[in-house]
């Protein structure tokens, strides 16, 4: 599939509104601090979510940033062209977030002693948000049929290749304590609790007041009334919220509306095959 819409990276397609050859190159060269956080995650498993609360944990709670600096250049993508820009800017310690497997951070990460929350999603889900964010962004290839765009999903002919081999990347690292996995059902499930997971794993001795504050403001609710979380303020020709809106549903489960049971078989049979050697057992029951 060659099209302006999507770079190639080391097998892995891109879409060209956000990446370019040289902020790959950006990325590989950037000077990872030991202080830096990274949220990692396959796309539409939590990332904007994350944007909203890593900057609040690092910060103890000041939500000065989420409601006077767009999310992408509050915790920038280490991948995309606009780390450039706005990367003198970002606080110390600075939060960011990535979709690229482990093996293409950039060697200053590995030598470093930053850290990564690494936040996974059933992929049932996965594939529906997906599906529905391909529908409204106009940088992207139309998704066809449900049918055709789950296809396109278990083959990795999507943004950042195969999620089962995203997933073993990220499981299978040297980082020892310095990454943290969590499910975005979690948070879901019991947002302050999550978040006090985080907390510690950061060395955040935040209060319960601050956690819950951090709650609030990050509720799904919240952010898709904040203008700058929900990306109303990128162009329509490039997000049309008329088609699907960006923050759709942020809800658990909604695969169950969109796929057959013959789907369900074939997606269940590939992704188990591919992950049948892994030591790792996913949280969700794939049925």
């Amino acid at each position: 599939m060659s099209s302006s819409k999507y770079i190639q990276y080391h097998g892995l397609l891109l879409p060209s509104a956000a990446h370019s050859m040289e902020s790959l190159e950006f990325a590989q060269n950037f000077s990872v601090e030991d202080s830096d956080v990274f949220a990692v995650t396959y796309p539409k498993s939590g990332t904007i979510w994350m944007q909203e609360i890593l900057p609040l944990l690092l910060n103890g709670g000041d939500l000065t940033p989420i409601h006077t600096i767009p999310n992408w250049d509050r915790a920038p993508w280490l991948e995309e062209t606009r780390l450039a820009v706005v990367v003198d800017q970002l606080p110390s310690p600075r939060a960011l977030v990535s979709h690229l497997p482990y093996h293409l951070m950039p060697p200053s990460f590995l030598a470093s002693k930053a850290k990564v929350i690494y936040v996974m999603r059933n992929p049932k889900d996965v594939v529906v948000s997906s599906y529905y964010f391909h529908q409204m962004a106009g940088f992207l290839h139309d998704p066809g049929t449900f049918e055709e765009f789950m296809e396109k999903f278990l083959e990795g002919r999507v943004l950042f290749g195969k999620w089962t081999d995203h997933v073993k990347s990220w499981k299978h690292t040297e980082l020892g304590d310095r990454i943290m996995y969590i499910t975005y059902e979690e948070m879901v499930q019991d947002l302050p609790a999550a978040l006090r997971r985080m907390s510690d794993f950061l060395g955040r001795n935040l209060s319960e007041e601050v956690i819950q504050k951090i709650a609030e403001n990050c509720s799904f609710k919240t952010m898709k009334t904040n203008t700058m979380s929900n990306f109303s303020l990128i162009p329509k020709g490039l997000m049309d919220d008329n088609k699907s809106p960006f923050l759709r549903k942020g809800v658990v489960g909604d695969w169950k509306n969109h796929f057959t049971s013959e789907q369900l078989t074939r997606f269940k049979s590939v992704i188990s095959k591919e992950l049948e050697n892994e030591s790792f057992s996913l949280p969700w029951s794939l049925d």
